[in-house]
């Protein structure tokens, strides 16, 4: 069977009907030439059993949870095309969406990436035109919370929320895909920005749009999710952001960690809410404990940062870091 022009690969863990809706969409493309694979990470055959037999999909499962960069990497390997599209189980792209995105990586030879125009679901509510990056090395949704309407205009982009993203082949097997020891989070922003120093541009495509139900699968206050946030910007940070740029992340971190500690005292946002459903120390303690990881591994960090691809200095890398950075205050709003 001739390879397709796009893989679409949709890890999950098959618990819940968001599969379905996801699976459903997709047979609705106007894009007819893709593949999708679905990578249960169950470990007990749960999308088997979510009664998603009657959609067109190849069903590959693994033995337990591989983490999200892992299971792309196997879908993709088992599936490869000219472009791998990533979708979340709990996301919906509209019919448009990969022939919007295929169109424009066609016309751009030099973008190895392309981000979408994601929408909180049931509204014309942005969750995300691409991530941009903080100092402290975050990366957070661009244009999350304000009308859609704001981000039409299509251009270029930092980073592609692996919500829903496109990469060209020739990218993704120069840098090896995803990074796996990240397991879940941020493997979409390392990626990118070695994309980045190996001299690959990232588009930002408005008309693929997909609506995202926020944190659906991992849960929007999970102390997992808290700690691997934590813990993975620490590691993308040693790996890829430039020398002067790491300077900026003590007191850049100190900075933002003092900000949701007073939003910890008014209850407000992100931060309230983990309050509100676990004990007060557990959020310093998860922050320690990332840091306590990125001590231990430390030397293997530091390899890992030699063997990055880079084909443009430095100079350049961190041009396109300021075009499109995001404040701290941003940041612990969201």
């Amino acid at each position: 069977m001739a390879e397709p022009k796009v893989t679409v690969v949709i890890p999950t863990l098959g618990e819940d009907a968001c599969l379905l809706e996801c699976l459903a969409a997709l047979e609705r493309q106007t894009f007819p030439d893709f593949r999708t694979v679905v990578v249960d990470n169950s470990g007990r055959g749960a999308v088997s059993r979510l009664g998603a037999a009657r959609f067109r999909f190849r069903l590959l499962e693994n033995p337990g949870n591989l983490g999200f960069g892992e299971a792309v990497n196997r879908g993709f390997a088992e599936e490869p095309a000219e472009f791998l599209a990533v979708l979340n189980d709990d996301a919906c792209p509209e019919p448009e969406w990969l022939e919007a995105l295929t169109s424009a990586l066609d016309e751009t030879p030099a973008a190895g990436m392309a981000a979408c125009l994601i929408l909180q679901a049931g509204t014309e509510t942005l969750d995300s035109a691409g991530l941009g990056i903080a100092r402290d090395g975050s990366s957070k949704q661009v244009g999350r919370g304000r009308p859609a309407r704001e981000f039409a205009q299509p251009g270029e982009a930092l980073i592609p929320s692996g919500c829903a993203a496109m990469y060209r082949r020739r990218m993704w097997e120069e840098l090896g895909g995803f990074e796996s020891s990240f397991f879940l989070y941020c493997e979409d922003t390392d990626l990118a920005l070695r994309g980045h120093w190996a001299g690959w541009r990232c588009l930002y495509v408005p008309e693929a749009r997909v609506a995202h139900r926020y944190s659906a699968s991992a849960g929007a206050a999970s102390p997992l999710k808290a700690y691997l946030v934590e813990r993975n910007r620490l590691r993308m940070a040693l790996r890829c952001l430039p020398w002067a740029w790491l300077a900026w992340l003590p007191p850049a971190s100190l900075w933002r960690y003092a900000c949701p500690a007073m939003a910890l005292g008014a209850g407000r946002g992100k931060t309230g809410a983990f309050a509100r459903q676990h004990p007060a120390w557990l959020l310093p303690w998860l922050a320690l404990k990332a840091h306590l990881a990125l001590l231990r591994d430390l030397p293997g960090l530091l390899r890992q940062r030699r063997r990055v691809l880079r084909r443009i200095p430095a100079r350049e890398f961190t041009a396109r870091l300021r075009a499109h950075r995001i404040a701290l205050r941003e940041v612990a709003a969201q």
